[in-house]
């Protein structure tokens, strides 16, 4: 039977325990505060949490759960150890590792007189790279010993909500479970074998880094909902019957439609929408702070693509896509001509191909735009891919057309790709002829 510590009875840690011991492992939790300890080894909670008193009495009446403020018998008598010390806040808005280190040394001596493979997986959350920085050299110090080969590493992200913690638990949306070796994989899956969610196995890092962006995105949910609510009070409206409304559309709004890293959004709707809402905000002297930022942001994510252009040293930029998107003709605002003049602007020898883009067959609001925004546009359109191909000396990639692919794969050694789409979903920056957006 896989025998299981855990390190720190606070929210996380005593719930944790509560959950696992309820499924039939052994587990003794482990922390400094003798009061915590004393309190769970009755059988009593630590914390305010429905359902949790009755899962820690019955995990100690069965005899599988048990305290302890040894740390070494909390490792002499498990195979996996799960950590949820806390991370606060320092003063400058850094997260103060203290604790996380503190356990780890504590941890890493305990594991210097142990002969047998030990997991030690990380559930506090700490910001992308605190495991290879903090923890694991703590660790190795303190021990002796190497990680991933003497001793196993994870870091498995909690998605705890308070009150709500252990139907969390029990039934959670997704598992991230970031894995150095596969027995500590193997003692995690062993431990959620229970539960039925979409299982993501990826590097130590990018499960830091999960965390903080569920965690993050939750923050910006509530505060755009906020400024929705406020703008439509201000007009007399029902801003809990307009979010209803928003988040019943899973195509869309509640869906990965929108959330994925890559190029400033543009087009006919949104640049201009979010225009309007903030002017009547403003109006009615309603503050948008998060809305705000939205157009920064996106005003930001455009020179961000500009200047991987500009860096690179290479003044033939062979551009592939031009619209907003692929399959269609709307230029208006799109960042690829913002980026096209741009660059125009600054001398580059650009030229641009994009089969639903052609300047004689404009018309109405398009051939307006290009007129206003881009005016030597007919000058810088090539009728080919190939066209393209033996001009550039940098390739970059504007909207998700298939056909583009073609010109990767035909692209020279000494031809640089700038990818604002990921149209490669396996591409990543390379430091040689590749660099994506933000991936």
């Amino acid at each position: 039977m896989l025998k299981i510590s855990i390190f720190g009875i606070g929210y996380v840690g005593a719930v944790t325990a509560a959950c696992i011991s309820n499924d039939g492992f052994p587990v003794i939790a482990a922390d400094v505060n003798p009061d915590k300890v004393a309190v769970l080894n009755e059988g009593r909670s630590p914390i305010v949490e429905p359902g949790l008193p009755e899962l820690l009495r019955k995990g100690v009446e069965n005899g599988l759960l048990s305290a302890t403020t040894s740390c070494a018998e909390a490792i002499a008598n498990s195979d996996l150890s799960i950590v949820c010390v806390g991370t606060p806040s320092r003063p400058s808005g850094d997260l103060d590792l203290s604790y996380v280190k503190a356990v780890a040394e504590e941890i890493g001596a305990a594991l210097a007189q142990k002969d047998e493979f030990h997991s030690i997986v990380m559930r506090s959350t700490m910001l992308p790279g605190s495991m290879r920085t903090v923890v694991i050299p703590a660790l190795e110090q303190a021990s002796g010993k190497t990680a991933g080969v003497d001793f196993g590493i994870a870091y498995y992200p909690e998605f705890l909500r308070e009150a709500t913690a252990i139907h969390d638990y029990r039934d959670p949306a997704v598992i991230v479970l970031g894995a150095m070796d596969e027995l500590t994989l193997e003692r995690l899956r062993k431990i959620n074998q229970r539960l039925t969610a979409q299982e993501f196995v990826v590097d130590v890092q990018t499960a830091e880094a999960i965390k903080y962006a569920n965690n993050c995105c939750h923050a910006v949910k509530i505060t755009f909902a906020n400024e929705v609510g406020n703008i439509a009070q201000a007009t007399g409206i029902d801003g809990h019957k307009v979010m209803a409304a928003v988040c019943a559309d899973h195509r869309l709004n509640i869906s990965p439609a929108y959330m994925k890293p890559g190029m400033a959004y543009g087009g006919s709707c949104l640049p201009k929408d979010l225009r309007a809402l903030r002017y009547k905000a403003r109006s009615m002297e309603i503050a948008t702070p998060l809305l705000d930022a939205v157009a920064a942001s996106n005003t930001n994510q455009i020179s961000r693509a500009f200047d991987l252009i500009a860096r690179s040293g290479k003044r033939k930029v062979g551009m592939l896509g031009l619209s907003f998107k692929a399959g269609t003709d709307d230029l208006r605002e799109s960042p690829l001509v913002e980026i096209a003049e741009r660059l125009y602007g600054k001398g580059f020898d650009v030229r641009i191909y994009d089969e639903s883009v052609s300047y004689t067959a404009l018309s109405g609001a398009n051939l307006s735009y290009v007129r206003t925004h881009l005016p030597h546009l007919a000058g810088l359109l090539v009728d080919s891919l190939e066209d393209i191909g033996e001009h550039a000396d940098i390739l970059v990639v504007g909207n998700s057309d298939p056909n583009f692919q073609n010109v990767l794969q035909a692209a020279r050694p000494d031809q640089l790709i700038v990818d604002f789409v990921r149209l490669d979903k396996d591409a990543r920056t390379n430091g040689e002829n590749y660099v994506g957006l933000c991936w």
